[in-house]
């Protein structure tokens, strides 16, 4: 072997050796759960008997199962209205954020802050404010001449109640990433810009939005497979899928069928379902992304 080879086999070895202890975790504590969840999908389990052998049974349940298509519904209702409301605000904030100006970081840390806060407190704080009794919200809108609300607690407004309370901690997170990519546009394109007569709304579709499309997109994917998971701790402890089942969302409903109703069979079916299909809309950003996702490296742009 020649010395290149082995310097290069060293290498490896040494690159193997730093992640050995994560593939060790994702092994343990990652797939193997993973593929015993899939062989669980395929059994009747309730945890206090032996599991029974039934094949695809629980996903045919699952197909035949009317709160499943309003588990579906729900989901769909809040992250389709949320995820493009929360990437919306977080862009304004960024913008506005990436101004000079006098106290910027102190504006910059109360923005990001909401999202720092523990989700059951944020819920918990939420729950008090959209009360329809004493809620500070009710109290604007009676000032206001309006009518109170029963928010959380109507049918009708129960997920845009989620859908509002989504917003203020949703944002923080990607308004930060937003910023580090808006600073990282350079100058000299806005001043070439600005020579050839483009305003500043030109300006912001025609350099800003380009320039920034990866950071866009990361937080579109990441939002997309975080919206199907992170609403459980706010819906379950303001609402639990209330009132009427109106927010009952997928990841609710899967809890509900492991750890109240024991049927693990079942909620491993519904789990794998929905490992598919956020793999599917992750796929298919991946492929859209080629239109419209701008890298200053890529060939043929």
């Amino acid at each position: 072997m020649s010395k290149r080879a082995r310097f290069w086999r060293s290498q490896a070895l040494e690159g193997y050796l730093c992640i050995l202890p994560w593939l060790v975790s994702f092994v343990c504590f990652t797939a193997l759960p993973m593929v015993g969840s899939l062989a669980v999908s395929l059994t009747n389990w309730s945890l206090l008997s032996p599991p029974q052998w039934i094949g695809f049974g629980n996903y045919r349940q699952l197909l035949a199962d009317p709160l499943f298509y309003t588990t579906v519904y729900n989901t769909a209702y809040i992250t389709f209205f949320s995820l493009p409301l929360r990437l919306t605000l977080a862009l304004l904030l960024a913008l506005g954020l990436n101004q000079k100006l006098r106290g910027v970081n102190v504006y910059r840390t109360i923005c990001f802050l909401p999202s720092q806060m523990p989700v059951v407190a944020s819920a918990l704080i939420w729950l008090w404010v959209l009360n329809p009794d004493f809620g500070l919200a009710n109290v604007l809108l009676t000032f206001l001449g309006l009518p109170p609300l029963k928010w959380l607690f109507d049918v009708n407004l129960a997920k845009p109640s989620i859908v509002l309370i989504s917003l203020w901690g949703g944002t923080g997170t990607a308004m930060i990433i937003f910023l580090a990519g808006l600073q990282g546009v350079p100058e000299s394109l806005y001043e070439a810009a600005s020579i050839d007569g483009a305003g500043r709304w030109t300006r912001f579709v025609a350099v800003t939005l380009p320039m920034i499309s990866p950071v866009i997109f990361f937080n579109l994917i990441i939002g997309i497979i975080a919206s199907f998971q992170d609403y459980f701790a706010l819906v379950y402890v303001t609402t639990q899928g209330g009132p009427a089942n109106a927010t009952l969302i997928y990841i609710i409903y899967l809890f509900f069928k492991g750890f109240q109703d024991f049927q693990m069979g079942y909620a491993s079916a519904l789990a794998w379902l929905l490992f598919c299909v956020v793999v599917i809309l992750t796929a298919v950003q991946f492929l859209a992304a080629r239109r419209w996702v701008y890298y200053e490296v890529s060939e043929g742009r």
